[in-house]
């Protein structure tokens, strides 16, 4: 693929990313399929690319205060030994089978998507009465 194909790739991944709807996805797509890329390389650059997207994000959230410091540590820690055991788990497993498991994961992420009980967003919004 061309400079100008992965430049449009990455600028989409990181819009979606940054909103929440899937620029990861999008991102090892990318690299599994246009690109001679193993699953394993695809899937570790996907996780450099979100570094500076989720440092920014957090400070944004930080600053709209949106962001509880104390719990946000304690996930954080608990997130980066995640990543370790993942780092180590990744290392053993044969390319193919995290392939299958990446479209496994994909597969049921979507299905939940679509089938999964949808949460009524308005429960918190109070009634406005009397024209209020």
């Amino acid at each position: 693929m061309s400079f100008i194909a992965a430049s449009i790739v990455g600028f989409l991944s990181g819009i979606l990313a940054s909103m929440g709807l899937g620029g990861g996805f999008v991102l090892v797509v990318y690299f599994a399929i246009f690109t001679d890329f193993m699953q394993k390389g695809a899937q570790g650059i996907n996780l450099l690319f979100f570094i500076p997207i989720t440092v920014i994000a957090v400070v944004i959230h930080i600053k709209n205060k949106l962001i509880d410091i104390k719990t946000a540590l304690i996930c954080s820690a608990f997130g980066i030994l995640a990543v370790v055991a993942g780092f180590y788990l990744a290392q053993n497993i044969e390319n193919e089978w995290l392939r299958k498991g990446f479209a496994v994961f994909i597969i049921i992420s979507g299905l939940k998507d679509l089938f999964g009980k949808k949460s009524d967003d308005k429960k918190d919004v109070p009634d406005k009465k009397d024209g209020q």
